[in-house]
């Protein structure tokens, strides 16, 4: 396993490999690795005889205020995770915007890739700047890495939509893979962000799984309005010391809101406990 740090040199291994005829899995990640990435990583492995892991915490898909600074980060302990994995190459980018720095904020990159309509629901009603910088941060490494197969988790649902459809429709010419959400133990959706829970924000932070469960056993024993589903998670959650940033039912494709649960639809929130900011989703059954 190599770990490379230069655009130039990312590009020359890419097309090296490209030139043998060896197919490229790129799994992008912003390090502080847990296992829904090493699954990730997993399913990489099926699909490409070459898989390549970017870490790189993107200052582009943040805005003044939010969690930058904070974010936690590991590369040595990322590095390690990833080493009986079968890892070709670590890139852990230093130059990927003009003036790359946290204080700078991507300031001095003029071009921004924006997903009109699918980034304005959910997570962009709060983060009105984060998809165009999540969109084109993914936008340069696929450029630079030029893969055959990306690899997303679904535990950021839009997330995945979102590139998705960038990757359709600016014709990258790659597959693209969404992996399903991976839990711990007790159900809490694993994130990065999950190691700034206190205790008692952790254990709190539980009741947007077993709401989001409640709302999957009421679609099951009938129930399609998603009014009613939405309050009982809303209540939960709140009554549980959570603050929560939106609470939606939307189609899967499209993810514009649905009153009713006739077709393939997520249930997906976001809520605050203590600092934190965590996200969850369940795909619900037909009804």
């Amino acid at each position: 396993m190599a770990i490379v740090g230069e655009k130039g040199a990312m590009r020359q291994w890419s097309r090296s490999q490209r030139q043998c005829g060896r197919r490229i899995a790129l799994v992008p990640t912003m390090g502080f690795l847990h296992e829904g990435h090493l699954s990730l990583v997993s399913e990489a492995k099926q699909r490409a005889e070459k898989v390549v892991v970017s870490i790189y915490v993107n200052p582009g898909q943040f805005a003044p205020g939010e969690d930058l600074d904070v974010y936690p980060r590991d590369f040595d302990g990322d590095v390690e995770k990833l080493k009986p994995l079968g890892v070709d190459i670590i890139f852990n980018p230093r130059d990927l915007y003009v003036r790359d720095s946290p204080e700078k904020n991507g300031a001095g990159h003029e071009t921004w890739i924006r997903v009109e309509n699918l980034e304005k629901p959910l997570c962009g009603g709060s983060r009105p700047l984060f998809f165009r910088g999540v969109a084109t941060v993914v936008s340069k490494l696929l450029n630079i890495v030029e893969p055959d197969v990306v690899v997303f988790g679904k535990k950021d649902y839009q997330q995945w939509r979102v590139l998705s459809r960038m990757v359709r429709d600016l014709d990258f010419g790659v597959e693209v893979v969404g992996c399903k959400l991976v839990r711990e133990a007790d159900g809490l959706a694993m994130s990065s962000r999950n190691v700034r829970l206190t205790a008692t924000e952790r254990k709190n932070a539980l009741a947007i799984f077993h709401s989001l469960k409640r709302a999957e056993e009421l679609v099951r024993s009938g129930e399609t309005d998603s009014s009613v589903l939405i309050e009982q998670a809303v209540s939960a959650i709140s009554h549980a010391g959570g603050r929560v940033d939106y609470a939606s039912i939307v189609d899967q494709e499209t993810l514009q809101s649905v009153d009713k649960v006739a077709s393939p639809s997520v249930f997906a929130i976001a809520a605050w406990f203590g600092s934190v900011r965590l996200l969850d989703n369940v795909e619900l059954p037909n009804s």
